[in-house]
């Protein structure tokens, strides 16, 4: 028992109870959670629960900080807290919080009683590692965090190469995107940038860009998409702009049969990106 205890004190350096809420600590905690403009300060952001950290780890991101509500964590031996307890460096602490403290951190209330701080890491176009005929999903002005979530669920599932934001309206480590994406925001390269620039991008290494579109369009099922490939979709409230649909290579459409004209962002980015994956596979 002495032995394990040591083990554990070695692995994580663990500090006193924090029982307040206007501790420091805390406050920048909730300031994480809450504001973008505090996350790019900082060049921090929150994961919440087991599972979060776990991605974030397997994912090459560095852990700053660990804390734990005893009352609330999983007990010893839990499989997953094991692996991040492997995976953190040796110089990581664990922070000890009470409950009513982990509550006032927790931007999802009790998610499992453990939560970290993780440096931020945001790629450029130009570092993205592209496969031969790359696939790609392009977001103009995306606004809600659960959309783009929910795509790059969709975008890990495709085996797409990248997801690209243009013009972003939510910042890529909001908490409610990193909930709704499962941890595929660790696992889809994701770029934010402006419409121009990836437009340039597309351009210079032959990426045929294909916005989805209801005017002036083909069926998206009836468009190639064998060769290098970008997925251009924009808002559901107004769609995208001109300078999309003046770049595009195609015009692409989902049928509408119904008696409403409009598919959620999310779905209907995954019916593209399948048809994509169709005709490759064939």
């Amino acid at each position: 028992m002495f032995f394990r205890l040591f083990i554990i004190t070695f692995v994580f350096m663990i500090e006193d109870v924090i029982t307040s809420a206007q501790n420091p600590r805390v406050k920048q905690m909730v300031l994480l959670g809450q504001k973008s403009s505090e996350r790019r300060r900082q060049g921090l952001f929150v994961a919440e629960g087991r599972l979060e950290i776990l991605h974030c780890l397997e994912a090459g991101l560095h852990v700053t900080q660990l804390y734990v509500c005893p009352e609330l964590a999983a007990p010893e031996g839990d499989t997953e807290w094991e692996q991040i307890r492997r995976l953190c460096p040796a110089d990581v602490t664990t922070t000890k919080v009470s409950p009513k403290v982990y509550e006032k951190m927790a931007y999802r209330g009790t998610t499992e009683g453990v939560m970290a701080t993780v440096e931020a890491r945001y790629k450029k176009l130009e570092e993205l590692q592209l496969s031969e005929h790359p696939l790609l999903v392009v977001l103009e002005r995306v606004e809600k965090p659960g959309n783009l979530g929910a795509v790059l669920r969709s975008a890990d599932a495709a085996g797409a190469d990248a997801v690209v934001v243009c013009d972003p309206l939510t910042d890529l480590y909001n908490p409610n995107l990193i909930r709704s994406s499962i941890g595929a925001i660790f696992t889809v390269p994701c770029v934010a940038c402006s419409s121009e620039e990836c437009i340039n991008f597309m351009k210079q290494r032959g990426i045929q860009i294909l916005t989805a579109q209801l005017q002036d369009s083909h069926l998206y099922y009836e468009t190639p998409m064998l060769e290098g490939t970008a997925i251009v979709m924009g808002t559901e409230a107004t769609g995208l702009t001109p300078v999309w649909r003046k770049a595009a290579d195609a015009h692409i459409r989902i049928p509408m049969l119904g008696r409403l004209d409009s598919l959620n962002v999310s779905v209907s980015a995954a019916i593209l990106l399948f048809e994509a994956v169709r005709q490759r596979q064939k």
